[in-house]
């Protein structure tokens, strides 16, 4: 992490524009310095040094703003700027986001807590940020034109209010949304409760990642933002597969994940290994006869989802979206279907005319984990990720759960591959086989083929008839 007090003194940023009226003026002549991060590993959690003490959270490929108390007032500071995001190893996206990164960095804070956020634009356009799902007065919920003035190229708005009510929360601008978000801005928001919660249980691990979309060109670095549904990169924090850190735990730790979704399509999430319990959606807690046990669940548009388990199986299992397309990287949607298609002859021509043309989708598409086939620089593969015991074939929107009993309480660090005890893996048999046997319906076939009949068929043609031949 690092400021950038200077930048900001040359940017002139301390005349800046307030978001309402009611915040004085006089709290912009110090500004908090902007903390930066640059890097995509997951930062180990912010705890505490000042204000009320709560168990912090661990953003995905991501980390916590750091804040100043300022008279009893928590004050952090967020910078809309250009960012390089690294989405996978050699691969790197130019996105907007917020202090060095998208999605931006996660705010925590404690149910009552006044909280100030200066945001400062560096975009070329102006911007706005909208508390998603917050409780606030309506000068604070941040829609440019409806309820504050845009926050132009350069200029500094200040946000305050109370964060009112416990849970998992969103932001993002509602400035050329449509633009600002496809380019990747957008960032998490927890409030902690107070005091105990009969709703909110303690949990040993607390994880939060945001669900984000981008269709970059193969070869290229900036999305495009016009881009509805026919996205090819699926992201949690603006990270594809193999480059989505995995989620390390303790065996029998109580685990809590809190996803939000702001792509344009909804997701359902899939844990292996586990059940879950949804413990709570933007609007809060859900109550206790509202809960069942579940191993996907489907979070739409705008939503977010908190859910809950405790982690009792040893291993690696894996976390995904389950629509298959959303772990696949670069993934062109006209590809034609050509499985079961003999290429070999046509192949050959083909290929004393270009000598890297190779054929996709021959036996299905596990062959292009082991095919070498040229891409453009800046992309990543379509189906990649390397286990223990080969290729994953996974890409987008997918990571691993890794459970150990040897894992320390507090310790995000991975843990390595899973040594599975003796005789708990699956292998192949190589034993006689016998005939399986073929079921027959009692009945038959319920839809029998009807055969052509050799006799000729009449078949009579029946001219309409037109009112003008009356």
């Amino acid at each position: 992490m690092s400021s950038r007090r200077e930048f900001f003194k040359l940017a002139g940023i301390a005349g800046g524009a307030v978001a309402a009226s009611t915040v004085a003026r006089t709290v912009m002549a110090t500004l908090p310095e902007p903390v930066i991060q640059t890097s995509p590993d997951t930062m180990a959690p912010l705890v505490p040094d000042s204000g009320q003490t709560y168990n912090p959270v661990v953003t995905l490929n991501g980390w916590t703003l750091p804040w100043r108390m300022n008279k009893g007032v928590k004050e952090f500071h967020l910078v809309a700027e250009p960012v390089v995001r690294e989405m996978a190893p050699g691969f790197k996206a130019h996105l907007w986001g917020y202090n060095g990164q998208s999605p931006g960095p996660t705010i925590e804070v404690v149910e009552g807590d006044r909280v100030r956020i200066f945001a400062t634009n560096q975009l070329p356009e102006h911007t706005s940020i909208h508390w998603h799902g917050q409780r606030l007065p309506n000068g604070m919920d941040g829609v440019s034109g409806l309820t504050q003035p845009a926050i132009k190229p350069g200029k500094t708005f200040v946000y305050e209010f109370i964060a009112r009510r416990p849970g998992t929360f969103m932001y993002h601008p509602h400035a050329d949304e449509m633009t600002q978000m496809a380019m990747g801005m957008m960032g998490f928001w927890v409030t902690h409760p107070k005091e105990k919660h009969p709703l909110i249980d303690e949990v040993q691990r607390d994880f939060c990642f945001l669900l984000n979309a981008y269709d970059i060109d193969p070869g290229s670095y900036t999305p495009k933002t016009m881009t509805m549904l026919d996205f090819n990169l699926w992201s949690w924090n603006s990270r594809i597969f193999p480059g989505i850190d995995s989620l390390n735990v303790r065996l029998n730790d109580k685990v809590r994940i809190r996803i939000g979704n702001l792509t344009m399509t909804n997701h359902p999430i899939h844990l292996h290994g586990h059940e879950f319990l949804v413990t709570g959606t933007d609007g809060g807690p859900t109550p206790n006869n509202s809960r069942w046990h579940e191993v996907t669940t489907d979070i739409a548009v705008g939503q977010m989802r908190q859910i809950e388990f405790v982690a009792d199986e040893e291993g690696d299992w894996a976390f995904h979206c389950h629509k298959s397309h959303h772990t696949m990287n670069a993934m062109g949607h006209n590809v034609p279907t050509l499985i079961g298609v003999d290429h070999r002859g046509l192949a050959g021509k083909i290929n004393s005319l270009i000598p890297d043309y190779m054929v996709m989708g021959e036996r299905g598409m596990a062959d292009m984990t082991e095919m070498e086939m040229p891409i453009p620089d800046n992309t990543a593969p379509m189906m990649t990720g390397d286990g223990p015991f080969g290729s994953v074939e996974m890409g987008g929107m997918f990571s691993v759960l890794k459970v150990r009993r040897d894992q320390k309480p507090g310790n995000y660090q991975d843990p390595g591959w899973y040594q599975h005890p003796k005789g708990t893996i699956a292998h192949e048999y190589t034993g006689a086989l016998a005939e399986p046997a073929r079921f027959k319906s009692e009945g038959g076939q319920s839809m029998q083929r009807v055969h052509e009949s050799s006799t000729p068929v009449e078949v009579q043609v029946r001219k309409p008839v037109s009112h003008s031949d009356h």
